[in-house]
C-alpha cells in the first residue's frame, strides 16, 4: 500500500497540477475538485490504490447570509481509507471539510474540500511539477520576466475569461493588477495576445460605463459594440493605474 501512495506520488511530482481556476470575488487562484480527481483517477487505478471515505462527525448549523437567506453551515471531519487492492493493506487520513450553502449542496461542498485537502496532502501535490530528466538539451533564453505554466495562449484564454466576467471596474482593476507582470511578459513575448487583451480590457470597460445621454436621453449607440481599439491603444489601456 505504501509503495503504491509512493507510486502515485512520484507520477504527480513529475506532472504537477497547476492552479489554473481563478476567484474573482476574493482574488486567488486556485485547484478545483474536479482538477484533483481528474489528476489522481487514472493514478490510483495504474496502482491498485483504492481511496474510500467514512464521514466520523457531521454537524450542521443554520446561518444568516446575505439578504437575510438562511444558510446551511456544515463542517465534516472524514476519514480516507488508502487500501492496496494487491494485498489489502491499508492506512487511513482524517480530514476536515466546510461549506456554506443556501440550499442543499453544503454536504456535498465540505465533502469535496474534506477530499481535496486529504489528497493534495497525502499524495504532495506540487502546483508545478519537477523538470523531465530525459530531456537531452536545454535551450537558454534571456529572461524577461515570468511566464505562466499553461503557456501564452492558454493564460490569454483564461485571461479574456476573466476579463468577461468582471461586473465592475473595480474587479477589471484587480484583475489587471494581479496580473501586470506577466501583462508585461506578454507584450514582449506575445505581443498579439498582448493587444488583444488590452481590446477585451477596454471592451468591458466600455460595457461597464454609464451610456452616454444626449439632451437628457441615452445615446441610440449600444454600449455593446465597444469601438475597436488600436494596438497603441490597447496598451494605455492596460497600462492604466
Amino acid at each position: 500500500m505504501y509503495a503504491a501512495i509512493n507510486a502515485v506520488s512520484a507520477e504527480l511530482a513529475r506532472a504537477g497540477l497547476p492552479k489554473q481556476n481563478f476567484n474573482l470575488q476574493d482574488d486567488y487562484f486556485y485547484r478545483s475538485i474536479d482538477d484533483v480527481i481528474t489528476c489522481l483517477s487514472p493514478l490510483l487505478a495504474a496502482h491498485g490504490l483504492c481511496v474510500l471515505p467514512r464521514v466520523l462527525e457531521h454537524n450542521v448549523v443554520g446561518r444568516t447570509g446575505s439578504k437575510n437567506a438562511m444558510v446551511s453551515h456544515v463542517t465534516l471531519r472524514v476519514a480516507y481509507d488508502f487500501v492496496s487492492v494487491e494485498d489489502g493493506s491499508r492506512h487511513t487520513v482524517e480530514s476536515f471539510g466546510e461549506a456554506l450553502d443556501e440550499s442543499d449542496k453544503a454536504t456535498a461542498k465540505a465533502m469535496s474540500a474534506a477530499y481535496k485537502s486529504a489528497m493534495l496532502q497525502a499524495f504532495c501535490i506540487p502546483i508545478v511539477g519537477e523538470d523531465d530528466p530525459d530531456r537531452s538539451k536545454v535551450v537558454v533564453r534571456a529572461n524577461h520576466g515570468p511566464e505562466p505554466v499553461q503557456g501564452w495562449d492558454q493564460w490569454s484564454r483564461d485571461i479574456v475569461e476573466m476579463i468577461k466576467g468582471c461586473e465592475s471596474e473595480e474587479a477589471l482593476g484587480r484583475v489587471q493588477d494581479m496580473n501586470r507582470a506577466l501583462l508585461k511578459s506578454i507584450q514582449r513575448e506575445r505581443y498579439a495576445l498582448y493587444v488583444e487583451i488590452g481590446d477585451e480590457f477596454t471592451k468591458r470597460r466600455h460595457e461597464l460605463s454609464p451610456a452616454p445621454r444626449v439632451d437628457g436621453r441615452p445615446s441610440p449607440v449600444s454600449r455593446s459594440k465597444a469601438p475597436r481599439r488600436s494596438a497603441a491603444q490597447a496598451q494605455v489601456d492596460l497600462e492604466r493605474a
